[in-house]
Formats: C-alpha cells, sequence, structure tokens
C-alpha cells in the first residue's frame, strides 16, 4: 500500500506468532467476541487489530503495528478471506491427512504411499479357486478369463476402481480468487500454492470443491462396496475373522465374532457421502452475485472427511485380521461340476469348426445336462466320454476340475499396480 510502513524482522514475527499461539484461551476470546458480532470473520479482524493494539507493550513504543490495523481487512469481503482459507484446509486435509490413510488401506503397517504391497496383499490368496456367486449361483466370474475366480481377483478389483478414483481426488485443483489489482492477487493467490482465479461474482466459484467431493464420494463408494461384500464373504464362510484376544461379539452368544470393523466401515461411509453430495450440490450455486448459505455447508467439509477416514481405518483393521478358509473354497467348488459345461461346450465348438462330427449345439446340450442341476464328477466325465472328442480333449477335460479351471486369475492380480 502507498504510505504504509515496512514491517521489521520482529514486527513480522510477532504477527506470525498471533497465529502459531493460537490456543484455547485465544478460541474462547474470539468466541467472545463474536457472540457480539455474530460474524465469523468479522470477529477475526477485531481479534486481530487487538494485537496490533497491543503491540507496543511487547515491542516497544516505536513499533509501527497500531499504526496499520485498517490493512487487517482493507479492500476485501468476508469471502475473500474465507474461500482461501478453505482451499487451504481442504489441500491439507486431502494431502497430509486424507490421502494418508487412503494409502494406508493395505495392511497394518504398510509404509503409506507404498504401491507394490496392494498386490502383495492379494498374491497369497491369488492361486485358491473360489466360486463365483453370479447371482447366487455356481459361476465363473464375469467378463474374466475362463474358470472360477481367486479369492484375490474378488476383492481386487476395488483397489483397482479405488486407485483411478484415488488420481481423481489428487488432480482436483484448489482454485482462488481474482480481484482489481490482477498481478497483487495472482502473485498472493499463487504464493500460497493454489491456483488464481480471475473470473468471479462476489464470491469464487465453489466449482473446484463439488468436482472434489465428487471424487471423494465416488471413492466412499467404492469402498462401500467392499465394505458390503466382504460382510457377505464373511457370512458365507469364504474368510474367517481372526478373534480379538478379550473381544466380545454378543452380550449373550459367546461364539460370535462380528464382522464389526467392516459394518463401522459400511455406516461411515454412507454418512460421509451423505455429507459431500450435499456439499457437491449446493456449493456450485450461488443466489445472484452472492449469498450466504455456503457459510454453513462448508463447515461440514471436516465431518465429511473425518467419517470417510473412519471407514478406511476401520477397513485396514478388518481385512488384517482376515483368513482365506481354503477348505470350505475346495468344497464348495467340488459341489459345483456344472461350472465345467462351459470349457467343455467350448471345446465342443472348437471340434466341430475343425470338421469333428456329432459337435452339434453344444451350448443347448451343457444346458440341458446342467441348468439348474447338481452333477457329480462321474456324471461329467461320462458325458465328456461320449462326446466323441479328440482323445487328446477328452483327456484334457476329463482330468479338469473345478478347482484346476481357473485360467488367468491368479495372474490377474499382478494388474493391480497398472
Amino acid at each position: 500500500m502507498p504510505g504504509a510502513p515496512t514491517l521489521t524482522a520482529p514486527e513480522q514475527s510477532y504477527l506470525r506468532a498471533v497465529v502459531t499461539g493460537f490456543g484455547t484461551a485465544q478460541i474462547t476470546e474470539l468466541a467472545a467476541i463474536e457472540q457480539v458480532t455474530v460474524h465469523d470473520v468479522k470477529a477475526v479482524e477485531y481479534f486481530l487489530k487487538e494485537r496490533l493494539a497491543s503491540a507496543p507493550a511487547i515491542l516497544g513504543a516505536a513499533t509501527v503495528l497500531p499504526g496499520v490495523s485498517e490493512l487487517v481487512h482493507f479492500a476485501c469481503t468476508s469471502e475473500d478471506v474465507n474461500n482461501l482459507a478453505y482451499a487451504l484446509m481442504v489441500r491439507g486435509a486431502v494431502r497430509e491427512v486424507w490421502l494418508a490413510g487412503r494409502a494406508r488401506c493395505g495392511r497394518p503397517g504398510q509404509r503409506p504411499g507404498s504401491r507394490a504391497p496392494r498386490r502383495r496383499d492379494a498374491r497369497p490368496h491369488a492361486r485358491p479357486a473360489c466360486d463365483a456367486d453370479h447371482p447366487g449361483q455356481g459361476a465363473r466370474g464375469a467378463r474374466a478369463p475362463p474358470g472360477p475366480p481367486g479369492p484375490s481377483r474378488r476383492a481386487g478389483r476395488v483397489p483397482g476402481k479405488a486407485q483411478r478414483s484415488h488420481r481423481d481426488v489428487r488432480r482436483t485443483p484448489r482454485r482462488g480468487p481474482g480481484a482489481d489489482w490482477q498481478s497483487v492477487s495472482r502473485a498472493f493467490v499463487e504464493h500460497l500454492g493454489l491456483t488464481w482465479n480471475p473470473l468471479t461474482t462476489q464470491i469464487e466459484s465453489h466449482d473446484w470443491q463439488s468436482e472434489l467431493y465428487s471424487d471423494l464420494a465416488r471413492f466412499n463408494r467404492i469402498l462401500h462396496n467392499l465394505a458390503t461384500d466382504m460382510w457377505t464373504y464373511i457370512s458365507m464362510g469364504v474368510f474367517i475373522q481372526v478373534p480379538v484376544p478379550g473381544a466380545t461379539g454378543s452380550s449373550t452368544m459367546p461364539h460370535k465374532v462380528n464382522p464389526i470393523r467392516f459394518e463401522n466401515a459400511e455406516a461411515n461411509l454412507e454418512l460421509s457421502c451423505a455429507l459431500l453430495d450435499t456439499l457437491a450440490a449446493t456449493l456450485v450455486t450461488s443466489r445472484l452475485q452472492r449469498d450466504l448459505t455456503d457459510s454453513t455447508t462448508q463447515r461440514n467439509i471436516g465431518p465429511a472427511f473425518g467419517h470417510s477416514l473412519l471407514a478406511i481405518d476401520n477397513l485396514r483393521r478388518g481385512l488384517g485380521a482376515l483368513h482365506v478358509d481354503a477348505a470350505l473354497l475346495a468344497r464348495d467348488l467340488d459341489a459345483n461340476w456344472e461350472v465345467l459345461g462351459e470349457p467343455v461346450q467350448s471345446a465342443m465348438r472348437a471340434a466341430s469348426v475343425a470338421g469333428v462330427t456329432g459337435m452339434e449345439n453344444p451350448y443347448e446340450r451343457l444346458k440341458e445336462l446342467t441348468r439348474g442341476k447338481r452333477l457329480t464328477a462321474a456324471a461329467m466325465r461320462e458325458f465328456i466320454d461320449g462326446l466323441g472328442l479328440p482323445d487328446d480333449v477328452a483327456a484334457r477335460l476329463a482330468a479338469m476340475t473345478p478347482a484346476s479351471y481357473t485360467g488367468l486369475a491368479a495372474e490377474l492380480v499382478d494388474h493391480l499396480d497398472d
């Protein structure tokens, strides 16, 4: 400002100490001021002006700070202060808290940001095959190489989707406002590490927030799908929960080990999404030049992040206390020989193209054999023996079991880091 004095190093330190020394007593003082102003930013202005007026007691009578008190809130409105403050808070929440929490959603003790452990977490469960339950019946994994998927691929699609959503959250720019003094404004906003936005009404557009909260909500819903799937698999016995010493599953049924971590995650993700959806929907609108509904709405950003972080932590703990019941999976597969109807019909089609007779209507014949029925190994092999397939093909099919018909399920886990 023309005519404004240059602050000395002690004066600059005094001002910075107002921020670094802000604690319980200062919160109480600020709240008392706001009780009178009924305006949060005006209360902060008066709080800072009081600190400038008190500066001589610390810095001496020669300090210029009391004389610059009218620059505390010069040529700006509360929105000019708040949109930058919210942008910095949200950026800090995303970079320093939420992304770090999301990175830990692998296994307890995993180094934040490490990529490889995501694949290693799935690899131990890549080989055991399991029935795909699609929908509620024996089936292979939809849109996958032939064969029942492994438990790793069941859950593996979730981190794959989550990583894409995670990248969207990282990419969303946090924007700051424009002002009349374009060069000064741009330099100040970019000094804060934010993106300058020269085109505003009386408020800076909250579109960047809506984009960010939509990305966060989508990530939450991917994790919600994981939480509900894991709850279902636990109820089916596919995954076994490791009992926590001293923990209680039921006040009257001592045998119970509840999937409480996944239930907690499910509930917190729903609450987070409800808040994020509201934020994303309401912050893109502002009546005419300015309305103040965003002031109240934005006070719920913290709870939206908080519920998401609670869910991530519970999922991490829940996933870290699971074992695959390989014996159950083997029994389940052995009771579903009809899943081999798929490779048998494929072999019949290939043989038909090669000129082998008697291969007509492979799908319809396998449908008649398997639909709505449970086949034994002997019944399936008897059918294969009676088809008249080439000897090598018939031998390969006869040696196949539901557990060995897995295709590339195990190898697909390697794509988690793609």
